[in-house]
């Protein structure tokens, strides 16, 4: 569905040494992993014979127990879609190797041996293990059958499920199997371990499986040996998790007692998507890897995957403030050097009382405290027109005031109506020329300020705006730089909130309030009592949609068809079927037909992984259709 596929990171319970007893075990959890629909299930290391069996695994009873069990696994699921990785002890040409057995639909697909075999301290695998490091394009027997044997497996259940395995210490070294897995396409990445529970171990896994899997651009699944393993010198505790690209998405109980298995859906449409657009994975030598046909996955009737609704916010409030201070600085450093460099003394700011323009105003002032700069440099001009209401007017005012800033208001009333004059058009005709005489009127002042004072004039317009073309060509849509081109709507009101909660009052009682008023570009005239009466979502939609159809469409090429199945899951109930479906199109309309405006946008920072700046990150040409992407 989608891209998305299941995978399952079994711990069972277990008995050391007593094969039958875990097989029971193993092959109940197959069994519900199947009727789950997974596509893929792992089981801990050695998890047949038990981890902790020491010099019992040179006795042939318990190999010939584990072979045997192997055949059990094959026959039992003969009809699964499901594919199995199960760990075994198992004798390759005198030598006995610790393996990971790929079992799908009553065959074994192949054996993949250790590679890095610990040497220390309390675990002393070399012992009874050879390590399988250099193994690659043998076949072992098992299941009376010649079976792919090394460590260059990779098996293919479709386009995008392409999955490989590694053992525990493998991801430990300095070049882990999987990456050459990943180099060669593996999406997925099983790690079957065994990995003892140290006090503060489990975080240090946890940071390996995260980094493994963003280094790999791979969903990466880890389960390791449970507390029923020997505890004579450590302790294991069934650790299991699964990240994707860097992000853990699910993560299990340690120390429970029971069989159980940690389950989550992974996308590995997108994974490809990322692969491609995002790194320079392709630019590494193709690592010679075996590709082994593995059956199709099922597909799962539902996604079981939290998609959050605003992917430009981080969820954790600790994150997020750790974000909102990044990007604070790498705008203010930005008009600092640009300032800095160009010797210009001055900043000229638009100031509307609405959100974009006091972000803006709000980084002018920080890049003069880090220049050592008084605030008397920042030219903050207010321009009240036709639309102007009283509660944007003076939060403006006020806040200028209370930043120290040189303020000056300019009213664009009388040059409006004179240029209606000029242009012939009549002023009670409230169209989009009546708007933009506005729109440029005000960039016209603020350019020839900038001028006369020498000063540079900084850009209010945000990331949302640009993407949707929602301003005027030539108007607010230039500047000399442009400080939140890469900060989307969202993610702007989060960043002046930081600010308030980072200072005192009046400061922070304006910003609440300007917080709290609705997004207008008041361009329109006021209504009877004098209130606003353009809100600009109720002409373009929420932002929140258009933020998280940006997002989806700019940063993995999801079609049509799947970003409207992501916002379904994003936003419950809060946006019915048919206005995702009515706000996406109006996005997609939108985004093509104003990339002539982002053609020729000025200088800006980026400050996340999306930016549509055309000399660095979207190359698009103006005249694109986008009559393919409404019919997906």
């Amino acid at each position: 569905m989608h891209g998305f596929y299941r995978l399952a990171a079994a711990v069972p319970r277990l008995k050391v040494a007593d094969v039958e007893y875990n097989l029971g075990e193993i092959l109940e959890t197959i069994r519900a992993a199947d009727d789950d629909q997974a596509a893929l299930v792992a089981f801990p290391e050695l998890c047949l014979s038990g981890y902790t069996c020491a010099d019992l695994f040179f006795q042939s009873c318990l190999t010939d127990a584990v072979a045997a069990a192997i055949q059990r696994i094959t026959e039992e699921t003969a009809a699964h879609r499901c594919a199995v990785i199960v760990g075994a002890p198992l004798y390759h040409r005198d030598r006995l190797y610790n393996c990971a057995v790929v079992i799908q639909a009553g065959a074994v697909l192949g054996v993949v041996p250790k590679s890095f075999l610990p040497n220390y301290k309390e675990f002393y695998e070399k012992r009874w293990f050879s390590s399988g490091r250099d193994i690659a394009g043998e076949t072992m027997a098992l299941t009376d059958k010649r079976i792919p044997f090394g460590t260059d497996l990779i098996f293919e259940g479709d386009d995008y499920f392409r999955f490989a395995v590694e053992i525990c210490e493998d991801l430990w070294n300095v070049i882990p199997p999987s990456s050459r897995y990943a180099i060669d396409g593996a999406t997925v990445i099983a790690n079957i371990s065994a990995s003892n529970e140290l006090v503060g171990k489990s975080d240090y896994r946890r940071e390996l499986v995260k980094n493994q899997s963003a280094r790999c651009v791979a969903a990466y699944m880890y389960t390791g040996a449970g507390v029923l393993e020997s505890t004579t010198d450590v302790v294991f505790s069934g650790h299991a998790l699964i990240a994707e690209n860097g992000v853990l998405i699910v993560e299990n109980r340690r120390f429970r007692r029971d069989t159980h298995m940690t389950v989550c859906d992974v996308d590995c449409r997108r994974l490809q998507t990322t692969r491609v657009v995002e790194t320079a994975l392709s630019d590494n030598p193709t690592a010679g890897c075996r590709h082994i046909p593995a059956s199709a996955p099922r597909g799962i009737s539902e996604v079981r995957r939290s998609v959050l609704p605003h992917p430009f916010v981080p969820d954790d409030p600790a994150v997020r403030d750790l974000r909102c201070r990044e990007i604070f600085d790498i705008q203010a450093s930005g008009l600092a050097k640009r300032l800095e460099h160009t010797e210009i003394a001055k900043a000229v700011v638009g100031v509307s009382g609405g959100l974009d323009s006091t972000l803006a105003l709000l980084v002018a002032q920080e890049a003069f405290d880090r220049l050592g700069r008084d605030h008397e440099g920042v030219l903050a001009i207010t321009m009240p027109g036709f639309g102007t209401s009283e509660r944007t007017y003076s939060n403006a005012v006020a806040l200028c005031r209370a930043l120290k800033t040189d303020f000056r208001e300019i009213d664009i009333v009388e040059a409006c109506r004179r240029h209606f004059a000029d242009i012939g058009h009549d002023p009670d005709v409230h169209d989009v020329t009546y708007e933009n005489v506005q729109a440029r009127e005000r960039t016209q002042v603020l350019m020839d300020i900038a001028n006369k004072e020498g000063g540079l004039v900084i850009g209010t317009g945000d990331l949302s705006e640009i993407a949707l073309g929602w301003c005027t060509y030539s108007g607010d849509h230039m500047s000399m730089y442009a400080v939140n081109c890469s900060v989307p709507k969202t993610l702007i009101r989060y960043l002046i909130g930081w600010v308030a909660e980072n200072c005192g009052d009046p400061v922070r009682k304006l910003l609440h309030d300007i917080l709290d008023t609705p997004v207008t570009p008041e361009l329109l005239p006021k209504s009877k009592d004098g209130e606003i009466a353009q809100k600009t979502e109720e002409v373009v939609g929420p932002y929140e949609l258009h933020d998280f159809f940006l997002y989806h469409v700019v940063k993995y090429g999801a079609a049509p068809e799947k970003i409207l199945f992501l916002a379904a899951l994003a936003f419950g109930d809060s946006h019915e079927a048919a206005e995702l479906e009515k706000w996406l199109k109006l996005f997609l309309q939108r985004f093509f037909a104003n990339q002539f405006k982002r053609s020729c946008v000025p200088d800006g920072p980026k400050v996340g992984t999306i930016s549509l700046s055309p000399r660095g990150d979207w190359r698009m040409p103006s005249d694109a259709s986008y009559q393919t992407w409404l019919k997906s």
